[in-house]
């Protein structure tokens, strides 16, 4: 398998995901979050001769798209220029009104969450599994089960207020 099919490959399997996850980050801004996706899958095309299989190819391109996120957080006031000739067509989502308000309403919890409780509840909202998790995040799967509990009940509590 060539370079560009084994890109291609991924980037068909994983764009949506990483777009979600990028959506998750910045708060449902669907335009960051496209630039975001698009730089991201930029560096697994650069980086891609470099993957060594040490982790499951999913977890490599969840760690490049969460430092990717969080160093677009970081400096969030300066825009970059991103090549997107070499990028297939993006998929786009669309939500009824309601869903989207409700989505807004569990992003600013979301947000509202510590760095690494807000990357384990968006890889959770994105059905990855527990085990690939608890290897990005680097705890056990047992700590990440005791997180994720935590997390669900703060995010609650978040919604339940904002809806009075």
């Amino acid at each position: 398998m060539s370079k560009k099919e084994k890109f291609n490959d991924i980037y068909s399997k994983h764009y949506t995901k990483v777009f979600r996850l990028c959506k998750g980050y910045f708060c449902g801004d669907i335009a960051l979050a496209s630039d975001a996706t698009q730089d991201i899958f930029i560096k697994i095309w650069e980086n891609l001769d470099k993957f060594r299989n040490e982790s499951s190819i999913s977890t490599w391109i969840y760690r490049i798209a969460v430092n990717t996120c969080l160093l677009y957080l970081r400096k969030s006031s300066s825009k970059k220029e991103i090549r997107t000739d070499i990028l297939p067509q993006i998929i786009s989502e669309t939500y009824s009104n309601e869903k989207e308000e409700q989505l807004q309403q569990m992003y600013q919890c979301i947000q509202k969450l510590e760095e690494t409780n807000k990357m384990i509840i968006l890889m959770i909202l994105e059905g990855i599994e527990y085990l690939e998790i608890s290897e990005v995040v680097g705890i056990t799967e047992e700590t990440l089960r005791v997180r994720i509990h935590r997390i669900k009940k703060s995010l609650t509590q978040c919604v339940q207020n904002e809806n009075i």
